[in-house]
C-alpha cells in the first residue's frame, strides 16, 4: 500500500476517511471485497472515529442505513465492494429514493484500466443506479474525490433529500494527492428553494381562514423539515383537522384530538370521508401517490387544493393545484405562522365557523372507530396494541410491507417523528428488520421493534447475526399466520379465495432460529400469553425473536377497492 509522502499527501482511502469524517460521519454500514480493500485496510486505522458495522448481506447494508437515516435525520452511509457487493444494494437505494431518505453508497469499482472490459467483478453501478439514485458519480482521478464526497453529502442532505452514489475504483484508492477538503460546495444547477413565495403563503392564509371544511393532509415531508412542532402549533391555531399519509404518521401526535387517522387504501373512514368532503385541502410534504388518492378523477372533487413542498416536480404531478407553493415544510409553515399572527380575531372567527365540521368528523370517528373482534386465536390487531400500551408510544417502529406494515400504521399511536421506520414507496420485503438494526446504532437508549410478517422476515433473517455481533436488543414481532398475508387477502377478495401460491407451507421455527444465531426465541400461541412475551422480550437487553401465531386469514380493513374512489371502502 502506498505510504503518505508528505504531512497533507494521501493516499485515496485515507482521503476517503478524513472526508467522512469532515462530514461528521460516525457509522459506516458495509460489507468487503476485493475492490475496497484499500478503503477497509485504511479503517482499522480510524476505528475510533467512524463504527462500522459488518452486515451479513449488502441489501441488509443498504437498509439498515436507510433507518440509521430515517430515525437519527443523519445521512446514512454504506459501502460495499464492486459488481455482485454493488448490485445487492440496489432494492435498498430505490427504497431510500422512493421514500427520499438521505444516504450515501460508496461502492468499489474494478480498476480503472480494465473498465469495460468484462473484468471480475465488474458492473456499470453508475447506469444501474441512474434512475434510482438523487445523483451518482465514478472517479476518474483522485483528486476529485474529496470534492465529490462533499457535493455528495451535500445533495443527500438538501432539498427533497435522496441516496447519492459514488463508484470509486480500485486504483483510486491507490492513487496519492494533496488533500484539501473544500468548506462550501455550490452546483450552478442545484439550487432547492427553502422559503416559500410571500403571495402564494398569503392565498393559502385567506383560503384556509374561508373555509368551512378543511383538511391538513401530511406526508413524509413533514417528518424529513423537522417541521413537526410549527405543523401542531399551526393545525391547533385554528383548529385544523390532521389526517396524514403511511409516511407522515408522527409528523402530527396520532392521540391528537385534531388527528384523524391515515387515509388511503387501509385508511380510517373518517381520514377518507374528510379528504372525500372538505373544502380546502392543504398538502404538506405529501406526493399524492395513488395508495392514497385512489380512483383520480373522482378524488376529493370537492376541494380546492394547496400544495407545500420543497420538490417542485411533486407538485401538480397526479392532482390540479389551485395553490402550489414550492418550499421547505418547515420554512413555509413559520411564515404561515408569522402572518397569523396578524390576523388572530380572523383566527378566531375561522375556528368558530369550523366546529360543525369539526363534529362531522367527530361523529365519523365514534361511529366507525378501528375495530376487530376478539376469539380464542390471536389477533394481529391485539397484538400492536399491545405493543404500543408496552412502550407507551415511546418506541421506535418498524415495518416488514404487507398486513403486518398495516396493523402497525392502524393501530400503534405514533406520537412521534421518526418513530415509524417502513417502506412506503417501493413496498419492500425485508426492509423492516436491518432498518431497525440501524435505527437501534441511531438511538441505542430507545426500544426498537420490527413488525414482521412470516414472509418478509425470511428475506433478511441473516442480519440476526448483525445485531447479535453487536449486541442490539432489537425485538421481532413476527405476524405468524404461515400465508403472504396481503397477497391472500387479495385472493380473497378479488381471486375467489384462489389462494395460488401464497401459503407457505414451510417456514422455521423461528424460536430455534433466533437461538441457533445465538439470540432469544419466544412464541405465544393464545392471546392470554401475549403481554408475557411481550414484557420478557422488554426486559431483555438482547436481540428477541417473538413468534406470535395468529388468525391465519385475518384482514386489514378498512380496505379501498382498486379503481373505486377512497370513500367506497370495505369495512368487514
Amino acid at each position: 500500500m502506498i505510504k503518505e509522502t508528505e504531512k497533507h499527501t494521501m493516499t485515496g482511502s485515507k482521503i476517503l476517511l478524513e472526508s467522512l469524517i469532515k462530514e461528521n460521519v460516525d457509522t459506516i454500514f458495509g460489507y468487503p471485497g476485493g475492490a475496497v480493500l484499500n478503503i477497509y485496510d485504511e479503517l482499522l486505522n480510524y476505528k475510533d472515529k467512524i463504527r462500522h458495522i459488518l452486515v451479513r448481506h449488502e441489501q441488509g447494508a443498504a437498509h439498515a442505513a436507510d433507518g440509521y437515516a430515517r430515525a437519527s435525520g443523519k445521512v446514512g452511509v454504506v459501502l460495499v465492494t464492486s459488481g455482485p457487493g454493488a448490485t445487492n444494494t440496489v432494492t435498498g437505494i430505490a427504497t431510500a429514493y422512493m421514500d427520499s431518505i438521505p444516504m450515501v453508497i460508496l461502492t468499489g469499482q474494478v480498476p480503472t484500466n480494465l473498465i469495460g472490459n468484462d473484468a471480475f467483478q465488474e458492473a456499470d453501478i453508475v447506469g444501474i443506479t441512474r434512475p434510482c439514485t438523487k445523483h451518482n458519480y465514478i472517479i476518474k482521478d483522485v483528486k476529485d474525490l474529496a470534492m465529490t464526497i462533499k457535493e455528495a453529502f451535500y445533495v443527500a442532505s438538501t432539498g427533497r433529500p435522496g441516496p447519492v452514489l459514488i463508484d470509486i475504483p480500485k486504483d483510486i484508492t491507490s492513487s496519492v494527492c494533496t488533500f484539501e477538503y473544500p468548506e462550501t460546495v455550490e452546483l450552478r444547477s442545484y439550487n432547492p428553494t427553502y422559503f416559500g413565495h410571500h403571495v402564494q403563503i398569503l392565498k393559502v392564509i385567506s383560503e384556509l381562514l374561508k373555509a368551512e371544511k378543511p383538511l391538513l393532509y401530511i406526508g413524509g415531508g413533514v417528518i424529513l423539515s423537522n417541521a413537526a412542532a410549527e405543523l401542531k402549533e399551526f393545525a391547533e391555531l385554528l383548529d385544523l383537522p390532521v389526517a396524514s399519509t403511511l409516511m407522515g404518521l408522527g409528523g402530527f401526535p396520532s392521540d391528537h384530538p385534531l388527528f384523524f387517522g391515515m387515509l388511503g387504501m387501509h385508511g380510517t373512514y373518517t381520514a377518507n370521508m374528510a379528504i372525500s368532503n372538505a373544502d380546502f385541502v392543504v398538502a404538506i410534504g405529501a406526493r399524492f401517490d395513488d395508495r392514497v388518492t385512489g380512483k383520480i378523477d373522482v378524488f376529493a372533487r370537492n376541494a380546492k387544493f394547496a400544495h407545500i413542498d420543497i420538490d417542485p416536480s411533486s407538485i401538480g404531478k397526479n392532482v390540479k393545484i389551485d395553490i402550489p407553493v414550492v418550499g421547505d415544510v418547515k420554512a413555509v409553515l413559520n411564515s404561515m405562522l408569522e402572518l397569523l399572527a396578524s390576523k388572530l380575531n380572523e383566527a378566531a372567527s375561522s375556528r368558530q365557523k369550523r366546529m360543525k365540521w369539526l363534529e362531522e368528523l367527530n361523529n365519523w370517528q365514534y361511529e366507525h372507530p378501528l375495530s376487530y373482534k376478539m376469539g380464542d386465536v390471536i389477533k394481529p390487531q391485539y397484538l400492536v396494541e399491545k405493543i404500543y400500551e408496552l412502550t407507551k408510544g415511546e418506541a421506535i417502529i418498524s415495518t416488514e410491507v404487507g398486513q403486518n406494515q398495516m396493523w402497525a400504521a392502524q393501530f400503534y399511536k405514533f406520537k412521534n417523528p421518526r418513530s415509524l421506520l417502513t417502506s412506503g414507496g417501493l413496498g419492500t420485503m425485508g426492509y423492516g428488520f436491518p432498518a431497525a438494526i440501524g435505527a437501534q446504532i441511531a438511538c441505542p437508549d430507545k426500544t426498537v421493534f420490527d413488525i414482521a410478517g412470516d414472509g418478509s422476515i425470511q428475506m433478511n433473517i441473516q442480519e440476526l447475526a448483525t445485531a447479535v455481533q453487536y449486541n442490539l436488543p432489537v425485538k421481532i414481532a413476527i405476524v405468524n399466520n404461515n400465508f403472504l398475508g396481503m397477497i391472500r387477502q387479495w385472493q380473497e377478495l378479488f381471486y375467489a379465495k384462489r389462494y395460488s401460491f401464497s401459503e407457505l407451507n414451510v417456514s422455521p421455527d423461528f424460536v430455534k432460529l433466533a437461538e441457533a444465531y445465538g439470540a432469544v426465541g419466544l412464541r405465544a400461541k393464545k392471546p392470554e400469553e401475549v403481554e408475557d412475551v411481550l414484557k420478557t422480550a422488554l426486559s431483555i437487553k438482547k436481540p428477541v425473536i417473538m413468534d406470535f401465531v395468529v388468525a391465519r386469514e385475518e384482514g386489514v380493513y378498512p380496505m379501498v377497492p382498486p379503481g373505486v374512489p377512497i370513500s367506497g371502502m370495505l369495512l368487514v
